[in-house]
Order: C-alpha cells, then sequence, then structure tokens
C-alpha cells in the first residue's frame, strides 16, 4: 500500500473497533456459559473471527450480524469433539486462551494455526496447564500445533508467574474453571485484566488482591449475559501518536476502553509532554470507558521501562515512532516480551524506520530512539504484523515523500477499517 507525506492537520472525531482482548473473551465466556450471550460492538478483526471459527467446530452456534454476536451458550461441559483441527489463524490469544478451556474437556483436541502462530512459543502455558493435571503436547515440546488429551480432573494450582503475561494467566483461569480446588496466581507485575474483569461479570467467584488473583474452589456454571465492548485503546495509539504528530490538529476518539492495566500508551505520551485529555468517564460492564481529546504538541524524549511494560507492550511501536519526532533521546527497556510477537518487535521496529531514516540502536530488551524529527519514504516490509503495518501507515503519512508498506492487508487483524477511518480525520 502506498503512503504519501500529510502536511495538513487531522480533526474530527471517530470511534475505533471494539476492544480485541475483550471481544475474544466474550466469544469464550459466552460459548461455556448456559443461554444466550449478546455481544455489541465486536471486533470484526481477522483473530476474533477465528475464536468464533473455533468455537463453531465444537458445536456452539454464533450468530454474527455487523458488530452484534449472539452466542447460544452450551455450559462448561457442552462443548462436543471437533471432527478437524482447530485453527487459530494468527490469534496468540486464541490458541493459549482456548487451551485452558480445552484442558477440561471429555475429548482430544488438536489446534494449530498460520505460519507466524507456528513460530510464537506454547510452552508458557503447557508449563502451568500441565501443572493443573492437563495433558498437552507441543510440537517440539514448544510451538503448534498443540494436541490436548483428556484427563479425570483439573487441579488446583499456585502459580507464581515469571513474567506478566495476560494470556498466560487468563489460560490458567480459564483452566481453573473446571477444577474444583483453589487456583491462585500471583504476577511480577500487572498485565491486562480483561479475563478477571469478565469472570466477576459473569459472576464467577474470583477475587483481586494487588498482584494475586485467587479463584475460589468449585466454580458453578454460570449464565449468558449482554456484553458491550469498549473501542480497542491499541487501536486508538495510532490515532493518538498521529493527532500529536501533525500540525494544528485536534481530535476526539469516542468510547475508548479505559482499563487501567491498558492505559500506558497514555501515561507515555503525557510523560512526553502530550496534550490530552479524557471526557466522558463511565463504566460499563465492569471496564472504565471515556473520550480521549489529542492536540498536536511537541514531544520530549523518555526513559520508558519497569512494570509500565505489560501496560504497553502492543502499542511500543507506534511509542517508537512519536519518539523519532521528539526532542532528546527516547529509552525503552525491559520489553524482551516484543521478541514473540507476530514478529521481533524490536528487531522489525529497529529495521523499517532505520530504513526511513530513523536513528536508532537495538537493544537486547529495547532500543534507544534518536529524537531527529524527521523520515523519508521509502518500501519499508510489515512482516505480516498488523500493529507494524499500521505504524509504518503513521510513518509514511509523515515522511517526505512517497513511503511504500508492503502487505499491509495483516491491519485486517486488529483494525480493517485503519485507512477509512484515518482518511475522515483529515
Amino acid at each position: 500500500m502506498i503512503f504519501r507525506e500529510y502536511k495538513g492537520s487531522l480533526r474530527g472525531s471517530i470511534e475505533v473497533p471494539g476492544d480485541k482482548s475483550i471481544s475474544h473473551r466474550s466469544i469464550m465466556m459466552g460459548a461455556v456459559a448456559q443461554g444466550n450471550t449478546i455481544v455489541k460492538g465486536f471486533l470484526l478483526g481477522e483473530d476474533c473471527l477465528s475464536t468464533i471459527k473455533c468455537f463453531k467446530d465444537m458445536g456452539v452456534n454464533i450468530n454474527v450480524l455487523d458488530q452484534i454476536v449472539e452466542i447460544q451458550g452450551v455450559g462448561l461441559k457442552g462443548l462436543k469433539k471437533p471432527n478437524k483441527i482447530l485453527n487459530a489463524g494468527n490469534s496468540g490469544t486464541t490458541i493459549r486462551l482456548i487451551s485452558g478451556i480445552l484442558a477440561g474437556q471429555n475429548f482430544e483436541t488438536r489446534i494449530s494455526g498460520d505460519n507466524s502462530l507456528k513460530k510464537r512459543p506454547m510452552d508458557r502455558i503447557a508449563e502451568p496447564l500441565s501443572q493443573m493435571g492437563a495433558k498437552i503436547e507441543c510440537t517440539n515440546k514448544k510451538y503448534p500445533p498443540i494436541t490436548i488429551f483428556p484427563v479425570n480432573k483439573i487441579q488446583g494450582i499456585n502459580y507464581k508467574q515469571k513474567k506478566a503475561s495476560a494470556q498466560v494467566k487468563s489460560s490458567i483461569l480459564f483452566a481453573g474453571l473446571y477444577s474444583e480446588d483453589e487456583v491462585r496466581i500471583n504476577q511480577p507485575e500487572l498485565s491486562r485484566d480483561h479475563t478477571e474483569k469478565m469472570f466477576k461479570y459473569y459472576g464467577v467467584d474470583i477475587e483481586t488482591r494487588g498482584k494475586e488473583i485467587v479463584l475460589n474452589k468449585g466454580t458453578k456454571e454460570f449464565n449468558g449475559k449482554e456484553i458491550y465492548v469498549p473501542g480497542d485503546i491499541s487501536s486508538a495509539a495510532f490515532y493518538i501518536v498521529a493527532g500529536v504528530l501533525f500540525e494544528n490538529s485536534h481530535i476526539t476518539i469516542k468510547n475508548v476502553g479505559l482499563n487501567k492495566t491498558r492505559t500506558g500508551i497514555i501515561d507515555v505520551m503525557l510523560k512526553m509532554g502530550a496534550d490530552l485529555r479524557i471526557l466522558n468517564q463511565k463504566t460499563v460492564n465492569g471496564e472504565e470507558i471515556g473520550d480521549i481529546l489529542i492536540k498536536h504538541s511537541n514531544l520530549k524524549g523518555v526513559e520508558i521501562g519497569g512494570e509500565i511494560i505489560p501496560r504497553i507492550i502492543d502499542e511500543i511501536p507506534i511509542i517508537a515512532l512519536a519518539a523519532v519526532f521528539a526532542e532528546g533521546d527516547t529509552i525503552i527497556k525491559d520489553a524482551e516480551e516484543l521478541k514473540v510477537k507476530e514478529s521481533n518487535r524490536i528487531k522489525t521496529v529497529y529495521e523499517e524506520l532505520s530504513k526511513m531514516g530513523a536513528e536508532i540502536k537495538e537493544k537486547e530488551d529495547g532500543m534507544i530512539i534518536k529524537g531527529t524529527r524527521k523520515l523519508k519514504g521509502t518500501k519499508v516490509l510489515s512482516s505480516g504484523d498488523h500493529r507494524i503495518a499500521m505504524m509504518l501507515a503513521v510513518a509514511g503519512e509523515k515522511a517526505e515523500g512517497i513511503t511504500e508498506v508492503d502487505d499491509f492487508k495483516c491491519a485486517d487483524v486488529s483494525n480493517p477499517d485503519f485507512i477509512q477511518l484515518f482518511n475522515t480525520l483529515k
């Protein structure tokens, strides 16, 4: 896809697509609930559609009409053995979270994905699930496809996470729905807590005590609910940075999810000097929602690391672009997790922005970005990574000349309307 330098401002208001994390979890909880769940504002991105397809293949009736999804729940034990390998596509969330549910079933299941997903490590869920009594086999003991066998009992666990990961703790919690024992998880840092919030909303007996999560003994069946999915702050991040970078811009992003485990992008942008405000805050089905107002701002370099990293792990590529146009150096550290995303995002950000003239030093756990305040258009690669593709699109609109982004279609994973929404602000 071709992007040309845009010298104008961005103005107006938009609503970004629904939160990907909440959309995934709404299908999973709705499928194993009793009765119907209605989901409004569902993200019709490829990843979330992969989750729907997996549950349809296990006998769950799911109807999709625009952004409204109706799930006819079958209860915790009502899933049926699929007659083929479940396909998670490109979605790490799908394969990791659904594995927790599959661990408690009375049938054997095999789940795989595309070539990118087959390179992503699954031992991080296989290890704690095995401690709970699940029987799981990964290819080469680490990668998809995963085969999950039926067992007599899922046991409780007191699990201390080595690294903060919402996908790992969520997989454990979903498996915990099938245990009669207490499940306790201790996190090194807080990661996104949509699973915990949704469990509470559905009436599951779960408690959070700082960095500790306790799923109490003997989960009972729970009933379907109505869920509203707010706008995805990870998608909003690209428009937030664009609004800050383009001269005289003044935009509003409405009804964005403001879960405190996800708002690191707001904290980082404020630290960098962005003119950003939150308006019209409210809470719906346990999730904070509000409008984000952004104006053009002059940014300064900052150091980013430690406990904020899990709260910005998906936004680091676009933060790196913001750092290119800041005054001074920006240091990003403690972000090794970037290496096992849809691409190695440390290497990909470094390589592609360097092609455009950015001065970036690649580090084992992050990068150092010199604020040069300029880029030049050229041919760049998305590496099939939706967040890299959208970051490069914003970079292309800001860079001198013409930028060609290879395989931009991968942006459909989380924001199929990315270009259309961006253009409505011009």
